[in-house]
Order: C-alpha cells, then sequence, then structure tokens
C-alpha cells in the first residue's frame, strides 16, 4: 500500500520544507509499527526545488484475520469471500488512514514545533495513491474531492489490460493536486475520504469514530455537498452514528451561519451531564464487578492476590462489611506503593487492624492465606508463565481453599478493536498469554472440576456481539459437599 506527497519549492521557500511539517527528516528512512503491520516513511527525492515523501504499509494480511472476526479488523467484505488473499495489502484504505493518523499526527493537527509559521501556509501539493478503491467509480471521486479544492485526476484501472472487453475495476489511480490547502488540510481530507471510497473499514466502528469524524472534518465537512455519503460510509452505515453526527454537523452549520460558538446553541444541558455520561475507564468497571461478586457471595474477609499498588484494597476498605482484607504480591516495591495509597503510616487503630499487606509469591503454598471467604485474582493469571500456572492454581484452590475465587484476565479476542494495538501483540509488555473466551473458559472447567468448585462466568466491560468484552471474569464457588466432606475428615 502506497501513497506519496509532493511539494516545489525555491532557493528561499525550499519544497524540503516538508520536513519539518511532517516531523520526518528527508536525510532518514523511518519505520513505525501499527496495529496491523508496518509502515515506512521515506523520500524518494528531497531537494530546494522538489521534495516527496512517501508513506509504505506493509501489511500483515495474515494478522489481519487471526486478530478479526466477522466485520472486525481482517472481516471486511472483501475479506469474507478470500480471507487470506484480498486487496488489504494493496489497495488504500481505511488501514491506510489510520496509518496516515498514527505516522503523521503532529502534521494532521497542524502544528509544527519546529518552523511554526509553515503550518499555516498553503503549499503547492500533489498526492499520488497508485491503487484506491472507488465503489462509486471515478465519479464519486471527483464529487468527494473537487469541493474541497482539488484537482482531480481519477484513472479506472483495468480488471486486465489484455482483455479490454473486460471493462474496469473497481480501483482507480488517484492524483490530487492543489496550490491552496494547507498541508493539515490535505492529511485530514485523506484520513476520512480513503475510507469512504472503499467503504469497508477493519475495524468495529463504536461511537467514538463520531468524534473523530468531526475532528478531521472541521472546516470543510459541514458544508460539503456529500456531507451525507461521507458520514454514513465513514461510520459504516450505522444509522444511530450516522443521526448522531449529522446532528452534530447541524449544530457547526448553524452556529457558523450565525458566527456563534456550538456550545453558545447547544446548551440545554448542563456541562456536567456530558461528563457524567462519559463511559466509565475499564479498570474501574472491572472493580466494580469484582465488589458486586465479591457482595453477592457474602463475603467478609477478603484476599487480593497480586494486589500491585493496592486499588482494589482501598475499594475494599471503604465498605465497613469487610472486616479483614489482605492484599499479597511478590513485589515490595508495589506493596511500599501500596502502602502509601492506604496511608497506613497514619491510619486509625480501628481501620489498620482491618488490612494487612503481605510479601508472597502465589506459585507456593502459604499458610497464612488459609480460611478466607473470598479470594482474587484480577489480571494476574496472564503475567504467570505457563509452565508454572498449575503451582499457582494448586496455591489457591488446592491449599488456600476460599469459600469464593474471582479471576479476571484480558479477552484477546478484544484486542481487534484497540486501534493502537499493534497486530500480535499483547496487552502488556510483561503479559505471559492472553486468552480467547473459550480458552478461559476450558481452563477455569478443569481447574472448578480438579478442586471442586462450580464456576460461572461474567463479562466486564462492553460486551461486543462478536468479538465479547474487553475483560473476563470467572466466579468459582466452592461445592457445599465438598466442604462437608472437608470437615467431616478434619
Amino acid at each position: 500500500m502506497f501513497l506519496t506527497l509532493t511539494t516545489t519549492g525555491t532557493p528561499e521557500r525550499p519544497a524540503t520544507d516538508l520536513g519539518y511539517l511532517l516531523h520526518k527528516h528527508p536525510e532518514k528512512s523511518q519505520a513505525f509499527s501499527t496495529s496491523f503491520g508496518t509502515a515506512h516513511v521515506l523520500y524518494p527525492e528531497a531537494d530546494a526545488e522538489r521534495c516527496t515523501a512517501a508513506l509504505l504499509l506493509e501489511v500483515d494480511a495474515v494478522a489481519l484475520v487471526r486478530r478479526g472476526k466477522g466485520k472486525g479488523r481482517g472481516g471486511a467484505p472483501d475479506a469474507a469471500l478470500a480471507q487470506y488473499v484480498n486487496d488489504r495489502p494493496y489497495a488504500a484504505s481505511s488501514l491506510l488512514a489510520v496509518a496516515l493518523s498514527a505516522v503523521f499526527s503532529s502534521a494532521m493537527r497542524g502544528v509544527c514545533t519546529a518552523r511554526p509559521e509553515l503550518a499555516a501556509r498553503p503549499l503547492p501539493l500533489r498526492i499520488e495513491v497508485p491503487s484506491l478503491p472507488a465503489r462509486g467509480g471515478a465519479a464519486l471521486v471527483r464529487r468527494l474531492f473537487e469541493p474541497l479544492g482539488w484537482d482531480v485526476t481519477a484513472e479506472p484501472v483495468p480488471l486486465d489490460e489484455r482483455f479490454p472487453e473486460w471493462g474496469d475495476s473497481r480501483y482507480v489511480r488517484l492524483v490530487l493536486e492543489s496550490a491552496t490547502l494547507t498541508l493539515a488540510e490535505a492529511l485530514r481530507h485523506l484520513y476520512v475520504l480513503l475510507p469512504v471510497l472503499d467503504d469497508a473499514k477493519h475495524y468495529w466502528v463504536s461511537s467514538d469514530e463520531v468524534d473523530k469524524l468531526l475532528r478531521a472534518g472541521e472546516g470543510w465537512l459541514p458544508g460539503h455537498p456529500e456531507q451525507k455519503v461521507i458520514t454514513s460510509r465513514y461510520l459504516s452505515r450505522r444509522w444511530s452514528l450516522t443521526r448522531e453526527a449529522m446532528e452534530r454537523l447541524e449544530l457547526v452549520r448553524l452556529a457558523e451561519a450565525d458566527d456563534s460558538e456550538v456550545e453558545d446553541i447547544d446548551n440545554a444541558v448542563a456541562d456536567e451531564t456530558e461528563a457524567e455520561e462519559r463511559p466509565a475507564p475499564l479498570a474501574v468497571r472491572r472493580r466494580e464487578a469484582i465488589l458486586a461478586a465479591l457482595r453477592a457471595a457474602g463475603a467478609t474477609r477478603v484476599l487480593d492476590l497480586g494486589c500491585g499498588q493496592g486499588q482494589l484494597v482501598q475499594a475494599l476498605l471503604k465498605d465497613p462489611a469487610y472486616t479483614e482484607i489482605v492484599g499479597v504480591d511478590v513485589s515490595v516495591r508495589a506493596l511500599t506503593i501500596a502502602g502509601r495509597r492506604l496511608k497506613l503510616d497514619r491510619m486509625g487503630e480501628r481501620q489498620a487492624a482491618r488490612v494487612k499487606l503481605l510479601q508472597g509469591s502465589l506459585a507456593y503454598t502459604d499458610s497464612r492465606l488459609k480460611g478466607y471467604d473470598a479470594a482474587v485474582l484480577s489480571e494476574v493469571v496472564e503475567h504467570v508463565d505457563p509452565p508454572r500456572l498449575p503451582a499457582l492454581v494448586y496455591a489457591v484452590f488446592g491449599a488456600a481453599r476460599p469459600r469464593t475465587v474471582l479471576v479476571t484476565t484480558p479477552n484477546v479476542e478484544y484486542n481487534v478493536r484497540w486501534e493502537s494495538l499493534p497486530a500480535g501483540h499483547v496487552r502488556h509488555g510483561d503479559h505471559r498469554f492472553e486468552w480467547t473466551r473459550e480458552e478461559f473458559r476450558t481452563w477455569a472447567a478443569a481447574v472448578a472440576e480438579r478442586h471442586g468448585y462450580g464456576v460461572e462466568f461474567v463479562p466486564v466491560g462492553p460486551d461486543d456481539p462478536e468479538v465479547g468484552p474487553p475483560t473476563q471474569m470467572a466466579v468459582f464457588a466452592r461445592d457445599v459437599t465438598d466442604g462437608k466432606k472437608e470437615a467431616k475428615a478434619a
């Protein structure tokens, strides 16, 4: 996948100023990891009269298939017929748009730290995209770009030059030329309109895509004659998101017509309401799910195994129903930070009696952990090397044997919903593995059967209909009959 951006200059205003705007030195070739491959930036030519920056995107087609299901990453309509043989590595699409945003983020925002005056200066620009899917043909390409001040050349690519009677493919060779636009404006046009023409995004479109569209479309989308087509296609024809975007664009148009701010028109609801309605961070939702499960289990004496910096311990301390809370971690540094977070040195005597922080490894049995109502392993198991995982399982389920055990871990299937996560990478550098929902359920069912527990599964975070929730939680409850056998034996 390839795109070139060319400008011309004079000795007074050299074309190589393009390097300042893109924040990429013309004498260097640079590579950037993306969630679907590697983006390379290089300059085939760079002198005072003419400078060309090229973006070459190497797409890992296999990773797209492995990481995407249905209409997620790699599951665009093109990939449905032939998952491993498709145009994604070769034709401009939302993959290239995301790479543009990631590699040229400062330029897209109109920021030039070294030469601030350059960002606001229109440039003579020539942009070439050798292969662009155009659902709607060359006519639609012109309708989208010409109102923005571009001279457009959209040459249809024949299906096969040897057989002209077969006609043209849905691809075009695109050339855009303008001397009236800034580089930031040009990049924002490409960021929105490349996936619009392709009409098949490689990732799940959620509500935050509306904000992305309005940011990139600021100054040109509200008055564009093809606004409805652009909005609908950019948002993957999701009618609820399209309606929201169109309503917000109309507010922008009204504000511009009235020479006022959008906030002055859209002021029926206080600012605090919007802040309250923002989705809670995943870490907060995870703690809320854990607290709800502990309350449902009736636990009062709780172990936080792998407590880290003590966020869950702090939340438990706020509820007087928990009479004894023990945080355990192998890291002394983490326990020190947890102690500072909890302000143990200034805690009252009664409150201090409820909490303990212990240093210990979960790979070994520990008599100090026996006799508790519940144990929590929140985002812990994925940090353990697989060969050592059975030792942790025995230490918790076989030796400590609390009545309830809560285990949360990332759902690797959900990783495709994060554009910023490179394909094939786990969410944290220390994760030894990340499970699919099926892998987690299989592991949990085997643990429960081996140690006399029942197990149920609870989604944590938005439960995506295709890839599930970002976090998966297993709630283990010790079999009552198993407990009676233990008591009788004792």
